[in-house]
This record gives C-alpha cells, sequence and structure tokens, in this order.
C-alpha cells in the first residue's frame, strides 16, 4: 500500500530558499532534547548527594520528565498544528531555556521535581514541531528524506554527545551546569529561528479539545508510572490502580477522537497500513533496545571502572553508525524497498544485541564497539525510514499529530523496555551470593553494592563485588538475548507490514 499524497511543486521547492538553514535551527532543538535526557542520569549522584531526596522522590525526580512528555505529546502537536508549528516551537523552546535555569538552581528535591516535571511540558513541544516543521519545509521526497535523515543523525548523536558532555562538565564544574548548557543553544534556536523557520498550521483546524487533552495526559502518565512502578517495586494494588486509570482514560481518547468533528488525533491515520506498521515497529525497535541503553553505562563505569567522559566516548560508534546510516536511508529504500530496509536494519541490531549475550566483566573494547557500531548502523536505516514513511503517509495539515505519535511510541517503548528488560537485570542481579552480613542495600543494584563495598574490609569488599558484578553481567546478557529475539521478531513483522510501502519520488 502506497501513499496516496502528492508532492508539492518541486520548482517552487527547490527555489525556496533558507530552507536547509532553517533545518539547521531545527536539529538544534533535536539535539538539545537528546542531550537533556541523558545527562541527568551522569548527574544524579550529585544531585542526590547536595538535595538529599528519598528513594521515591529520587525516581520521581528521573521520571517524571519522561511521565509529562509521554502524556503530553499528542496533545502539544495538536496543538502545533492548529496554532502554528513555528510559533509552538519558538515559545517551547524559551520556556525549555527558562525552565532549565530553575532546574540548575532547585534547591530542594520537591522543587527539583517540579522544575522537571514543567520542562517535560516544554520539551513535549520541541520534537512534534520540528518534524512536522521539516514536512512542510521540504516538498520534494528526495530532499525531505535526507532532512529527516539529517534529523534522526542529530537525535543519535544527541544521545551520544550528552554522556561526554555532561561527564566534562560534572568532572569540572558543579551539578547544575548540565542544565545550563541549554541556553545559548536555546537562544541561537530562538533568534534564527524567528527569521528563517516558515509559519505552517491547519487551515481549518477546530478547537483544541481539551478533555481529550486530559484523557490523554492521564492515559499516558497512568499507563507508564505503572509500567515503570512494577518494574522497580514489582506488582502492587498502586500500580494496578494506575494501570487500569490510564488504560481507561486511552479508551475513552479514542472514543471521542471518533466522534468529534476536529479531533485531537485523527484515528484513521491507522488505518494506513504504512503508518501503523512505522509506528509498531519504532515502539517495538525502542523497547528491545532500551534496556541495552539504560544498562550499559553502569556495565562500563560500574564493571569495567571507566571514568563518566570514557564511558561517553565509549558509546559514541553507536551514533556514528546511526548518523552515517540515516544519511543514506532515503536513496537505500528507494533503491531496493522500505521493508527491505526497515526490516534489515532490524534484523541488524538483533544480531548485534544476540552477540553481546556473551559479554562478560573482561570483555575488550573493539568486540563491545563493533556490537555499537552494527547497532547504530541498523537503527539509523530503520528510523530513518520510518520517519519518512508516516510523514509521507498524511496531509501536511496532520503532519504535527502523526510526528507526536511516532515520538509517543518512542516514550511508550522506552517505558516498556526499561521495565520488562530492567526487570531481568534486576532479578537476576538479586539472586548473586554476597559475604555474610551485607547490607540488603548491596542488593538493590550494582552501584548500592559499589558503594556498601568501600565501607568493608577489603578481602570482602573484592569478594562482594565480584559476585556483583558477575550476575550484573549475567543479567545484561540475558537481557540483551530477550531484546534481540524482539528485534529479530519485529525485523519479520516489518517485512510483512510494510509491503509494498514506497516512499515518494521526487523530480
Amino acid at each position: 500500500m502506497t501513499s496516496t499524497l502528492q508532492p508539492a511543486s518541486t520548482t517552487e521547492a527547490v527555489r525556496r530558499p533558507g530552507r536547509w538553514l532553517a533545518l539547521s535551527v531545527l536539529v538544534l532543538a533535536v539535539l538539545l532534547v537528546a542531550v537533556d535526557a541523558t545527562v541527568l542520569g551522569l548527574a544524579t549522584p550529585y544531585i542526590s548527594e547536595d538535595l538529599n531526596p528519598t528513594g521515591t522522590q529520587l525516581l520521581w525526580i528521573g521520571d517524571v520528565y519522561s511521565f509529562v512528555i509521554a502524556g503530553l505529546l499528542v496533545s502539544m502537536g495538536s496543538l502545533g498544528d492548529r496554532i502554528g508549528r513555528k510559533r509552538i516551537l519558538l515559545v517551547g523552546a524559551t520556556a525549555f531555556g527558562a525552565i532549565s535555569v530553575l532546574n540548575a538552581y532547585a534547591t530542594s528535591p520537591e522543587m527539583m521535581i517540579a522544575a522537571r516535571a514543567l520542562l517535560g511540558v516544554a520539551g513535549a513541544t520541541l520534537m512534534p514541531a520540528t518534524l512536522a516543521l521539516i514536512r512542510n519545509l521540504f516538498h520534494d521526497p528526495r530532499e525531505r528524506s535526507l532532512a529527516v535523515g539529517i534529523w534522526g543523525a542529530t537525535a543519535s548523536a544527541g544521545t551520544a554527545v550528552g554522556p561526554i558532555v555532561g561527564g566534562f562538565l560534572l568532572e569540572h564544574f558543579w551539578w547544575g551546569s548540565v542544565f545550563l548548557i541549554n541556553l545559548p543553544v536555546m537562544a541561537v534556536l530562538v533568534l534564527v529561528g524567528i527569521r528563517l523557520l516558515p509559519e505552517s498550521r491547519t487551515p481549518k483546524p477546530g478547537p483544541w479539545d481539551v478533555p481529550s487533552v486530559l484523557m490523554s495526559l492521564v492515559g499516558m502518565i497512568g499507563v507508564v508510572y505503572a509500567v515503570k512502578e512494577a518494574a522497580s517495586h514489582g506488582a502492587s494494588w498502586e500500580a494496578f490502580a494506575a494501570g487500569a486509570l490510564g488504560a481507561a482514560a486511552l479508551y475513552g481518547f479514542v472514543r471521542r477522537q471518533l466522534t468529534l468533528p476536529a479531533p485531537l488525533l485523527d484515528m484513521r491515520l491507522f488505518a494506513h497500513r504504512g503508518f501503523s506498521g512505522a509506528v509498531l515497529a519504532d515502539l517495538l525497535t525502542i523497547l528491545g533496545l532500551s534496556g541495552l541503553v539504560f544498562f550499559l553505562s553502569q556495565y562500563l563505569q560500574l564493571v569495567q571502572d571507566r571514568p563518566p567522559l570514557e564511558a561517553g566516548l565509549a558509546e559514541l560508534p553507536a551514533a556514528v553508525g546511526a548518523v552515517a546510516a540515516g544519511l543514506v536511508a532515503g536513496r537505500a529504500a528507494r533503491r531496493l524497498s522500505v521493508r527491505a530496509v526497515v526490516s534489515g536494519g532490524l534484523a541488524a541490531i538483533g544480531l548485534a544485541l544476540g552477540s553481546l549475550t556473551l559479554l562478560d566483566r573482561t570483555t575488550g573494547y573493539p568486540f563491545l564497539g563493533t556490537a555499537l557500531l552494527v547497532v547504530g548502523v541498523g537503527a539509523g536505516f530503520s528510523f530513518t525510514v520510518t520517519a519518512d514513511v508516516i510523514l509521507g503517509s498524511v496531509p501536511k495539515d496532520q503532519a504535527g499529530a502523526a510526528s507526536a505519535v511516532s515520538e509517543t511510541a518512542y516514550e511508550l517503548g522506552a517505558a516498556l523496555g526499561i521495565a520488562v528488560l530492567g526487570s531481568i537485570v534486576t532479578g537476576v542481579y538479586r539472586g548473586f551470593a554476597a559475604p555474610a552480613g551485607t547490607p540488603e542495600q548491596a542488593h538493590e543494584s550494582l552501584g548500592g553494592a559499589v558503594d556498601t563495598a568501600r565501607g568493608l574490609p577489603p578481602r570482602t569488599a573484592e569478594a562482594l563485588l565480584d559476585s556483583a558484578r558477575d550476575s550484573f553481567v549475567d543479567g545484561l546478557a540475558l537481557a540483551a538475548g530477550v531484546g534481540a529475539a524482539v528485534l529479530l521478531a519485529t525485523a519479520a513483522g516489518a517485512w510483512f507490514l510494510l509491503k509494498g510501502q514506497k516512499l515518494e519520488s521526487g523530480a
């Protein structure tokens, strides 16, 4: 099934000045969001020492940003379609910079949680708006494929740059510096974006339905919270209640969209097999990858004793592979086929994850670096092409909502992946045999074991760390195997779901 959407005049698009400079403004926003998503993990030990949060408060500091983003992406994408995508991007970018200052100078756990939540509100405006503006900036499909590739490559680069920049800042400045780096980037984005970005919106949008916004927010937060809570603390009535409330709210959201004359999200988009297949592939791919990404930095730092900056540099091959593949993915999909490139990319990730089942504490970096490079190449091909399919499957006036669906799939996939694969790693880890008298804290996490070991006699500490690290690596290897199975199954599913799907051809 191919898209019936016809491109606008390619002559007009080619002659339109400033579109590539405008793209550079959009990728600044993408870079910032990607960096911000990774630096907090490195700063968490310093924040914990300075603000003294409880265990629950520390979890909320880490999670509330993603909760709010997941809950508001669709609503903010739809709002941009209505009031103007340029407007919501610039307002969101300004708010993101201002709230970053609030994060940097938070003086209590409660203030930090509130600041992270507000940052999530601002962040929810950025990613859907950037992808939607690309859809409206580049009418020629081949140019749009390259633009989407650059967009995706920047996001991949940001996830690699985040640990490197964060590690450097934390070695030289206080933890608030990881938030203040947002300010100069946002200033450039706003000042240049005002001049270069064109405005675009839906011609007859209809009202922004507030009940739908609330249902979407409650639904996504409820489901994501339930998944994370169950993964962290096991099944509980609290997690069940949150999940049930979230599911009911999402059911009500879907029913309401089907009856509204101007819905927040047009559910008919999912009738397009290419759109649905691409969204599902993204969700399952992130699910299979997120456990590896979440625990790999712990493996590099706590198992192989690498400092934060070196650990960040060690993850660089994945970004290099994603950038290189993303830039040629559109051309490859036109020469071969959409399903060949997406399925091939997913299969490559699955095989690379499968190789990581051989990890042990002394695994050399050439093996690990090669596996990460293959993961990056596979992700660059698959994510770039699925993003192009999603954009090409919908009319321009629904680009914001469609982009938001794509981003929501990423957030939900990450939550599910960390929950499912994280519970595997944690479950295996907690079963390690510790020396007699070891505090329970050592069984909660590998970081807890490392902290505990500092207060023990040398021989006892060495025995504790050997056992804890071996158990952690066993859990990581098992999670990598499960992730590999998910990716290979997704590759097979994409082969059938994307059958006949083609990218539009330009002049």
